[in-house]
């Protein structure tokens, strides 16, 4: 379980394509690599990984099939940066959101313009994940917690805008994104339980 408060970058160093799965190395760098244990998840980009070799700053995560299905790590290149956390932990403060790191579908930026300081950014997301998303409602956008500004209901899908303030634009990739990029999203957790439980109790 994560919070969507990234705590570091890390660059993708080497990709090793085996049959129809994924191996991953990233310079993890600011994320202290001396602490990180083998079979540790670790948030990349959204997506929970898991840890299966390090040397020093050089951490591995193996990805199967069905994560490059589902998400966008396969267009991963040498040299991509990625947003990294490390699971939370219960006895400590978290800042963001109760995020998963099962990823819900790829969306994409639509728009981005500066707004003061900050930068509004619209994404769109198919309908599957539309009924989760709610204005003042949380959204995790490659492994950033956001609060979701407006909710625009299309035929075809969703879209979004959010405020992503100069700390985020900052310690996270969001800055570096450019319109048409694709992007990880994760619906909050909450409001996918109580869509359960309101088809459940019918």
């Amino acid at each position: 379980m994560f919070t969507g408060i990234v705590a570091a970058q890390g660059q993708v160093t080497d990709l090793v394509h085996h049959d129809g799965d994924l191996s991953i190395q990233i310079n993890v760098g600011e994320l202290r690599a001396n602490d990180v244990k083998l079979g540790e998840s670790i948030s990349v980009s959204g997506v929970c990984l898991t840890v299966v070799n390090i040397d020093e700053t050089l951490v591995t995560f193996d990805v199967s099939a069905e994560t490059l299905e589902r998400t966008a790590l396969g267009l991963l290149e040498i040299g991509t940066m990625v947003n990294l956390e490390r699971a939370m932990m219960f006895n400590d403060r978290y800042g963001g959101h109760l995020v998963t790191g099962h990823i819900d579908t790829v969306g994409y930026l639509e728009s981005r313009e500066d707004s003061a300081r900050s930068v509004q950014m619209t994404f769109s997301g198919n309908r599957e994940i539309a009924p989760y998303i709610a204005q003042k409602g949380s959204i995790t956008v490659d492994g950033v917690s956001l609060t979701v500004n407006s909710v625009h209901d299309l035929t075809s899908g969703v879209k979004f805008d959010v405020n992503i303030v100069p700390h985020s634009l900052e310690v996270t990739t969001l800055g570096e994104r450019s319109v048409g990029d694709c992007v990880h999203l994760e619906a909050d957790l909450v409001a996918r339980y109580l869509n359960r439980l309101r088809h459940c109790s019918r």
